[in-house]
């Protein structure tokens, strides 16, 4: 079984559509996403514009702000202080990676929690892993629905996750914990791998390197869920970090790359951005 990730996401982002749909009556106006991109980087560009598109499709207001990629690190923040401040604005996001000269960390931290829609916020993140309420990143919470859609019991099962990344890896791993499965991280320093994943009943793979995971790696019957963005080195097609030729007569259950694992981040986007909104309006 393939699992859509492009099909649940439409189908998700048109029941949102319905919803947002009643707000100007109920609340005055709809949720107000503020997405800032710093230079030209072609993959961020192409990702700037999806969310655009998703908001437009689900009926939330967007404004993309275009900075230059020298843009100071001080100027960044004040545009952020800006946002912060505006009652107008629901959600923000910084578009990364950020050039070299700025830091990320510092950046990320200067978004108020409740308008964190990525959910990278160190206050959001500690919510996470002590069970309290938070903003969920949207990768590993797109994988949670994915799962679900395609009917997988969690609970009671083994699963890996390969990666150890603050973005996917780490909390993918918590959420899988929280919906009850047994979970090992895994990474590109862990002794004898194959053996490790050969276990798995559910495999998140996460590691930013093409077709890393082979037929070989994975038993019969494994969900993998494939979260890379690669380009193929022989082909320049995009592929992701799961051999998918090799591994899809083995799996149970696998999402393609692309229409996999990507929609379904861009989908709990939207979703995070109307949780910040109707949050603020209970406030």
């Amino acid at each position: 079984m393939i699992i859509s990730g492009k099909e649940l996401s439409a189908k998700l982002k048109a029941e949102m559509a319905e919803q947002v749909a009643l707000f100007p009556e109920k609340y005055g106006r709809v949720p107000h996403l503020v997405v800032i991109l710093v230079g030209d980087n072609p993959a961020s560009v192409s990702y700037v514009t999806g969310k655009a598109k998703a908001c437009e499709l689900v009926g939330l207001k967007n404004t993309t702000i275009r900075k230059p990629a020298d843009i100071s690190e001080a100027e960044l923040l004040e545009l952020i202080a800006g946002l912060n401040a505006d009652a107008g604005v629901d959600g923000i996001l910084v578009q990364l990676p950020l050039p070299k000269h700025i830091d990320e960390g510092r950046v990320i931290e200067a978004i108020s929690r409740e308008k964190d829609v990525d959910g990278f916020h160190p206050l959001n993140v500690a919510a996470l892993w002590q069970k309290r309420e938070c903003v969920l990143p949207c990768t590993p919470k797109g994988i949670i629905k994915l799962l679900k859609a395609a009917g997988v019991q969690i609970a009671g099962k083994r699963a890996v996750v390969i990666g150890r990344s603050n973005i996917v890896g780490l909390p993918v791993s918590k959420l899988l914990l929280d919906e009850n499965a047994t979970v090992t991280t895994a990474h590109s320093r862990t002794s004898d791998l194959p053996a490790l994943t050969r276990q798995a009943e559910i495999l998140v793979v996460a590691i930013g390197r093409p077709k890393f995971v082979t037929a070989d790696m994975v038993s019969d019957g494994t969900v993998v869920i494939d979260v890379g963005v690669n380009r193929d080195p022989e082909t320049g097609k995009l592929c992701g970090d799961v051999d998918f030729a090799g591994v899809e007569s083995k799996a149970s259950v696998i999402t393609p790359v692309p229409g996999g694992v990507g929609p379904m981040t861009i989908c709990c986007l939207m979703e995070n951005t109307i949780e910040c909104f109707l949050a603020k309006m209970k406030r």
